[in-house]
């Protein structure tokens, strides 16, 4: 039985409670519709091999007869995005199952000791709690994508799970997991994506037996991690590397640079240090840079042009492996998460909170594509350039567009232009010698900008242009009307004499009725 539909509706599988069918199904398929319930249609099911209820609104506990008849037979099962609720049958044996996904809903208690060759397990977003089991790898041998994020687990990642040899994806950001990473990850030699974002892990990143040289994404901001950045990352071809808001010290690894597919590199909120190396500028497809709050000094390079990814407008990246990753940005002042659905749109540089001094480099200005620029809170000098304005997607109505500049060295006048003086006037306080709109502070010799400069640049030299070429529309709308009638008359014969005496004729029927009008006043008078 299949009822599928691509998005949400208001259809309700409406059936008695008590109904029951008169024949045993093997696949069931349900998805965006309402069920509501675990009825006792559903209940006599028993020996079914292929189970979807997705989003069909189930409000309910899971029979744990029923659970029990159907494991053995079961192949793939799909119950997330419900409200299914209570704790799951702790001891169970599903030996035909390859899939399970029980995803967003409300189950708790702890994560059940099942026996299965299963090679995907979805729990995110749940309420599941305690510590993740010692014989992990004994009870899903064959597993290959494991999803525990957003649940409440606690203790330590147990070592054990090293030894599955098939993972490939191990997420389990935003518990209370603590205690250092298994020393031994290196034992993965599929594993792509590794993400223990927002948890209490600690201890530096275990090198002593290497680093997978397969890893694509590696996700560990919001933890307690220390030390350097290992230089046995450099042997992976990142895509993403998140590693703020931890406590690494020492600069960023020069080696960065050899990394040329990678697409975000995040080490916000560290304790880094030196200067922004020039090897940054090899990253090509880079589309998030965030090094904000640390303590990074020197000039920024000039070379950030070569950022190439950052110089189309409308390039995005969407061949994305995992679906589950969440990161918080920083952007427009506040802090936010951003999912998969949104984050490949954006394209930010955040070099906010160091100590780097010197002008901000004219050749930012070729990255056209860029929605987000946050230089705030160091100690740059010298005037904003007017080629800045070349950045037009930070004039957008769009949520990536932001430019802070506040609280530098900065001097003059802000350039005019909608890249600029639309932006808010915090984007640029903190300045004691800049000057001009969106500043109260106003610019000796300069005027006010209007609405025309605002809205499309140098107003008078619009103005100058406006003028010019009204002057001549009209000089050449005269010549050719002129030519146009007098030209036609001197060169058409037969035309000619007709316009004349039609003008005639007009003059004597004015005149006679001028004289009348004079002979009839003469009368009363």
């Amino acid at each position: 039985m299949a009822l599928d539909t691509d998005r949400p509706m208001s259809l309700i599988f409406n059936v008695s409670h008590e109904w029951v069918p008169p024949s045993k199904l093997q696949t069931i398929q349900i998805r965006h519709c309402q069920v509501g319930s675990f009825g006792v249609w559903l209940q006599s099911q028993t020996e079914l091999e292929y189970v979807t209820l997705h989003n069909t609104r189930i409000l309910d506990f899971i029979p744990n007869e029923w659970f029990l008849k159907i494991s053995s037979r079961v192949e793939y099962l799909d119950l997330s995005y419900n409200q299914i609720h209570g704790k799951l049958p702790f001891h169970l044996k599903f030996p035909k199952l390859g899939a399970i996904y029980l995803s967003h809903n409300q189950f708790e208690g702890s994560l059940p000791l099942w026996s299965t060759n299963a090679s995907l397990l979805g729990l995110e977003s749940n309420s599941f709690s305690g510590p993740i089991p010692s014989n992990f790898d004994q009870l899903f041998p064959n597993m290959r994508e494991l999803y525990l994020s957003d649940n409440q687990f606690n203790g330590t990642i147990p070592p054990s799970i090293c030894n599955i040899q098939s993972l490939s994806i191990f997420s389990a950001r935003s518990n209370h997991l603590s205690g250092e990473f298994p020393q031994v990850w290196s034992l993965w030699p599929q594993i792509l994506i590794v993400d223990v974002g927002n948890n209490s892990l600690s201890g530096n990143i275990p090198t002593s037996l290497g680093v997978p040289r397969s890893l694509l994404m590696l996700i560990m901001n919001n933890n307690n991690f220390v030390g350097n950045i290992p230089s046995s990352l450099k042997n992976c071809s990142f895509m993403r590397v998140d590693l703020g808001g931890n406590r690494f010290t020492g600069g960023i690894p020069l080696w960065i640079g050899n990394m040329t597919g990678l697409s975000m590199l995040r080490l916000r909120s560290n304790f880094l240090a030196g200067h922004i190396p020039h090897q940054l500028c090899y990253l090509t497809d880079l589309h998030i840079l965030d090094l904000g709050d640390n303590n990074f000094s020197g000039t920024i390079p000039k070379c950030l042009n070569n950022l190439t990814f950052l110089t189309f407008r409308d390039s995005h990246q969407t061949d994305y492996i995992y679906t589950g990753e969440s990161t918080r940005m920083t952007l427009k002042g506040s802090e936010l998460d951003y999912t998969i659905s949104n984050l490949y749109l954006v394209k930010s540089i955040d070099l906010s909170s160091n100590n780097l001094e010197g002008g901000i480099p004219e050749q930012i200005s070729s990255l056209v594509g860029l929605g987000a620029l946050n230089l705030s809170m160091n100690q740059l000098s010298g005037n904003i350039s007017t080629k800045i304005g070349n950045l037009r997607c930070l004039s957008s109505l769009t949520f990536l567009s932001h430019l802070n500049l506040s609280y530098n060295n900065l001097s003059g006048r802000i350039p005019s232009g909608p890249q600029l003086q639309t932006q808010e006037n915090s984007s640029y306080v903190g300045n004691p010698s800049l000057c001009g709109f969106p500043l109260s502070t106003k610019c000796e010799g300069y005027d006010t900008p209007t609405q025309q400069t605002l809205l499309g640049g140098d107003s008078e030299d619009e103005d100058d242009n406006g003028k010019l070429g009204f002057y001549i529309s009209m000089v050449l709308g005269f010549v050719i009307s002129f030519w146009g009638v007098c030209g036609t008359l001197l060169l058409k014969k037969s035309w000619r004499y007709p316009y004349f005496q039609f003008f005639d004729n007009i003059k004597d029927k004015i005149a006679l009725a001028i004289a009348l009008k004079v002979a009839h006043f003469q009368r009363r008078f």
